[in-house]
């Protein structure tokens, strides 16, 4: 990644001086199809031509600065008609401009630039099915310089017209509309005034479904927006284009009934693409999604609500980030964290899918409470230097935090102050750039209220709370509630809350139901909750009932005992999932032993109604076994969970979405000969589930753990491939035959991962996963000494995104020893002049093994 980098200070230096007309961008994508797999023949990469022309304004005669363009090579530089030598003013990531007329000034570079196999600008595919090549972009947040030469970075907008030369028989796709094709030549309308990483081109023979949306607005006027939808042609068969433009209609709704600012972008296409590194991307006009959100057999409805949650997160970016955007990427959350917020708030008002902020304070704020406990977390609004400090910070914090700390500024200032306040923001920025005062300033117009100190308090500072009840009864009753609040003691703030607690007991039918609720503000270590002295004595106290704020929360001890035995009579679902999300929290802060929460699973989880809850119990099950639990408790803990996980999958309903989670969720944590004969059995028909649909998608998900436990071998896996010769058939593949337990496929996995760069991102990713099996840790221990001596390397030579997959992925936390650590520590102690972002994911990793480690203890001394 040498000399890729852009830091904030040259942004803005160089956003001083430039204000962008417009760019022309001719690609010839050609050389896409017929040529030698992933090179030019020469072992060089394959490359495709890319003409820019570039109109832009100095603020000042015979200034400097530089166009960026990451390319293999350039053949042509023209300034103002001037011919520049490339080979003196492009180094390989920058184009040097000097003497810049004051006024308009036009460049002109054309370049050979490279297809992708990691995901990072233009992506080139070879379906292993059927031969065909499909390519597509993605950028952010600086990757369009892989496609064509560009100022990159948000604050310096402008619009673009793209012609793509494409091979015959394909189709062309961009932001803009289709103008005209003739001869294998595709142009695109005009786009307003956009980023340079939200540009965006879609090309290959896909498949391709069309709707239409239709708007009349109170004036008169109608807004009409062609819908569009699109796969690779093996997923043809499985893509429910239907229910992809309906959430998208329910979206459109929503947004043009709140957000008075008609959809500014034409037309709506959205491509479901392969090897994608995102869920998504907000490209305007030309949404891109990965394509495993076209799913190939049955899912629950949890998979229906999450892929509904992306559409419209996506949608809602075409007001917060595209229409208006951050002006450098401190301010990553005005977008992210908006959409975040409304892709939910959307889907709970506009879809079916009504019990959405269940799903978000189970799932979302989970990702949240994590990411704010690690040494790297930092405030919403953050601080980031450079484009390696922007991709990391694609997180927990900007995304799940910003969320729900949106949510909870709803409740602050009121709903219609909220929308109200977007309303202004849209009108007063619209296609321009924006930082955080600005949102506040028309917030604090519309509601009334100082968003100074809010802003301080829940945007400038990290870390997360703690809320912990503290009841005093008599004879019965509660006499006195208070709420204690804490701070961690690295990010001491207490910050305001507005929080509900609810009270809970069991009722003659052995229900566990509210029955009585107070809402108060929290402010420093100790408020009281007046309004529920008096009360008959719970058996249940829950803190942040309703989920209003941002916090962890804990339990009393009489509360705490109600939940080991009761937990799944608790008549809410969002209580339910709260409490059980608390307790997810107990366990990785080590105050709850790992087995204690495996226990609670395996008495509760059976009765929860949301499936979504119970995929993600599934999930914190298993984490808590691997990671938490003590390693002589592991063996006795991975047969209670397989036992359990059975005599569920036994008990849901045939053909019912719990029976297949529970399927999933045994063959996860199977372990015994037993186990293995069952799922044996399931694959090849002697043994049957009533009502379990053995598809293929299933069939992975069962060969899996005999692969890696050595049952099945390298035959059987490439006979499963015979069977899904796919795409997504190939990637199983590759992950189930860098499982198997054998010192030849881990030293060939880590090759073809750490010593190679020939897979795609798809592929190094399904290693890795192959690679780090729980079950293989005295196999993997060899791989921590050598962990710490290539990540330095493998960070300067490959993509920031590939080498995060690495360093994260590949990170030695299997083997969890104290040696680990200590040798972890030395690393950073030796490497304080490594890539901060390198140092990042390091210290990320080394906080989990210590958390995993304190679990460990707790769990011991159970």
């Amino acid at each position: 990644m040498p000399g890729e980098n852009l830091s904030r200070d040259e942004a803005q230096k160089r956003a001083e001086l430039l204000t962008v007309d417009g760019y022309e961008v001719a690609l010839d994508l050609r050389s896409a199809v017929g040529g030698p797999e992933g090179d030019d023949g020469d072992g060089g990469p394959l490359t495709f031509r890319s003409l820019t022309t570039i109109r832009f304004r100095s603020a000042r005669a015979g200034a400097s600065t530089f166009a960026d363009l990451v390319a293999p090579g350039v053949d042509a530089v023209t300034l103002n008609g001037n011919a520049l030598d490339p080979a003196v003013v492009f180094d390989g990531t920058r184009v040097a401009l000097d003497g810049l007329l004051e006024g308009e000034n036009v460049l002109v570079v054309d370049a050979r630039c490279a297809y992708s196999r990691t995901g990072e600008g233009m992506h080139r595919f070879v379906d292993p099915e059927d031969g065909e090549v499909y390519l597509y972009t993605q950028y952010e947040p600086a990757d369009a310089r892989r496609v064509f030469a560009n100022f990159e970075q948000p604050d310096l907008k402008a619009p673009y017209r793209f012609q793509v030369t494409a091979p015959a028989g394909w189709r062309v796709w961009s932001n803009g509309a289709e103008e005209s094709r003739e001869g294998g030549v595709w142009t695109f309308a005009e786009t307003k005034p956009i980023s340079t990483y939200i540009t965006a081109v879609v090309a290959g023979p896909y498949h391709y479904v069309s709707d239409h949306y239709s708007r009349t607005f109170a004036d008169g006027t109608t807004l009409d927006i062609p819908l569009g939808a699109m796969c690779r042609k093996g997923l043809a068969k499985h893509f429910d284009a239907d229910d992809v433009f309906l959430v998208t209609k329910q979206g459109l709704d929503f947004f043009h009934d709140n957000f008075d600012f008609p959809y500014p972008f034409g037309k709506y296409d959205q491509a479901f693409v392969p090897e994608y590194n995102l869920g998504a991307m907000e490209n305007p006009g030309m949404v891109t999604f990965r394509e495993e959100y076209v799913y190939r057999g049955k899912v629950t409805s949890a998979a229906y609500e999450r892929r509904a949650n992306v559409i419209l997160h996506e949608m809602a970016h075409m007001w917060f980030g595209d229409l208006v955007t951050m002006e450098w990427w401190d301010d990553l959350w005005l977008k992210e964290s908006f959409a975040d917020f409304m892709g939910s708030f959307s889907m709970v008002e506009a879809t079916r899918f009504t019990n959405g902020w269940i799903t978000f304070a189970n799932n979302r704020k989970a990702w949240a409470y994590r990411a704010d406990q690690l040494p790297s977390t930092h405030p919403i609004t953050a601080d980031i230097r450079d484009l390696e400090d922007a991709k990391l910070n694609f997180d927990g914090i900007t995304y799940a935090k910003g969320a729900s700390v949106l949510k909870q500024l709803v409740a602050y200032v009121g709903r219609d102050a909220f929308l109200e306040g977007a309303r202004r923001y849209f009108k007063s920025h619209a296609y321009g750039n924006t930082r955080l005062g600005d949102l506040l300033s028309v917030l604090a117009e519309t509601s009334g209220r100082d968003m100074t100190a809010w802003s301080r308090s829940w945007l400038q500072t990290a870390g997360v709370n703690t809320l912990t009840p503290v009841p005093v009864y008599d004879a019965g009753v509660l006499t006195e509630l208070a709420v204690v609040q804490e701070a961690a003691a690295s990010y001491p703030e207490l910050r305001p809350h507005r929080v509900a607690v609810g009270l809970y007991r069991r009722t003659p039918e052995g229900e566990l139901a509210r029955y009585a609720r107070a809402e108060v503000d929290v402010a420093g270590e100790r408020t009281v909750v007046e309004a529920l002295a008096g009360s008959e004595r719970p058996d249940l106290i829950l803190v942040n009932d309703d989920d209003l704020t941002y916090c962890k929360v804990r339990f009393d001890e009489g509360s705490l005992a109600t939940l080991r035995d009761h937990l799944g009579e608790i008549t809410d679902p969002l209580a339910r999932a709260l409490c059980w999300s608390a307790l997810w929290g107990l366990t990785r802060d080590a105050v709850l032993p790992a087995r204690d929460f495996v226990a609670l699973v395996l008495a509760h989880a059976g009765r929860e109604s949301d499936i979504g809850v119970v995929q993600m119990l599934h999930a914190w099950a298993q984490s808590a076994l691997v990671n938490y639990a003590a390693p002589d408790w592991r063996e006795e803990g991975g047969r209670a969970l397989a036992e359990g996980a059975l005599r569920e999958l036994r008990a849901a309903g045939p053909g019912s979405q719990h029976q297949l989670a529970w399927a999933r969720f045994f063959a996860a944590v199977a372990s015994s000969e037993e186990d293995f004969r069952l799922l044996g059995g399931l694959l090849d028909g002697t043994a049957r589930i009533d009502g379990l649909d053995v598809e293929q998608e299933l069939r992975w998900t069962f060969l899996s753990p005999l692969a890696s436990h050595g049952v099945a071998n390298e035959a059987a896996i490439d006979a499963e491939l015979a069977r899904d010769d796919t795409a997504s058939g190939k990637r199983h593949h590759v992950r189930c035959l860098a499982s198997r337990p054998s010192e030849a496929v881990k030293a060939q996995a880590w090759a073809a991962v750490v010593e190679s760069d020939k897979l795609s991102n798809a592929l190094v990713e399904a290693t890795i996963a192959g690679f780090e099996q729980s079950s293989q840790r005295e196999l993997l221990a060899p791989y921590a000494k050598r962990y710490f001596e290539v990540i330095e390397r493998i960070w300067a030579e490959r993509s920031i995104q590939i080498g995060m997959h690495v360093v994260r992925g590949m990170f030695p936390g299997l083997q969890d020893s104290p040696a680990t650590l200590a040798a972890t520590d030395a690393w950073l102690g030796d490497h304080e002049d490594a890539a901060p972002a390198l140092r990042r994911l390091v210290l990320e990793a080394r906080d989990d093994l210590a958390r995993a480690l304190r679990g460990q203890e707790c769990d011991r001394a159970a």
